[in-house]
C-alpha cells in the first residue's frame, strides 16, 4: 500500500462498533489505523465476519504490543497530535502535515496522563459549545479530525 495519508491511533480502544466505524473511515480517507493492545475485543477474521465487517480486510492495520513498543517506531520528527477534551488548544490551532499521527484514547479515559504529561504541547482538542457534554464518541472524534486534516491539506 502507498504511504498513508495520515494515522489514526487507538490506545487500548473497548467499544468494537468505535473502532469498525474509525477502519471504515480510515480506508474511505487513505489513513493507517493503528491499534495499540490491550484491545477489549477480538479483531480476527471470525469475530469482524460475524460483525458485518466485510471490509475489514482491506483496512491498512497494524496492531502494536504496547503504547511504548508503538512510539518506538514512530519517528521522530513525525507530526503527533494527541486529541483529548476539554483543552485551550484546539484542532483549528494545529496545523496538520501529511503523515500526521493523530491519537485518541480508550473511551472511558481517554488518553493516559503519562501520555499527555509528555506531549503536552500536541495536546488539542475539539471544541464543545456547551459544558453540560462531557465528550464525544470516539468513533466521531475520530473523523471530525481526520477530515480537518484533509481540508487542510486541501486533498480532494
Amino acid at each position: 500500500m502507498s504511504s498513508p495519508i495520515f494515522h489514526i491511533v487507538l490506545i487500548e480502544p473497548e467499544i468494537p462498533q468505535n473502532t469498525g466505524t474509525i477502519g471504515r473511515m480510515c480506508l474511505a480517507v487513505g489513513a493507517r489505523l493503528h491499534l495499540i493492545k490491550p484491545l477489549a475485543f477480538d479483531i480476527d477474521e471470525k469475530a469482524v465476519r460475524r460483525a458485518g465487517l466485510d471490509y475489514w480486510k482491506f483496512i491498512d492495520l497494524e496492531v502494536h504490543e504496547s503504547i511504548e513498543d508503538f512510539l518506538k517506531t514512530v519517528p521522530s520528527d513525525a507530526q503527533k497530535i494527541f486529541v483529548e477534551t476539554r483543552r485551550d488548544r484546539t484542532i483549528y490551532d494545529v496545523k496538520f502535515q501529511r503523515g500526521s499521527y493523530l491519537f485518541f484514547g480508550k473511551e472511558t479515559t481517554g488518553i493516559p496522563k503519562n501520555l499527555l504529561e509528555t506531549y503536552a504541547a500536541d495536546v488539542a482538542s475539539i471544541p464543545m459549545f456547551d459544558d453540560r457534554v462531557r465528550s464525544l464518541n470516539l468513533s466521531n472524534c475520530a473523523s471530525i479530525v481526520a477530515y480537518e486534516a484533509i481540508r487542510q491539506l486541501q486533498l480532494p
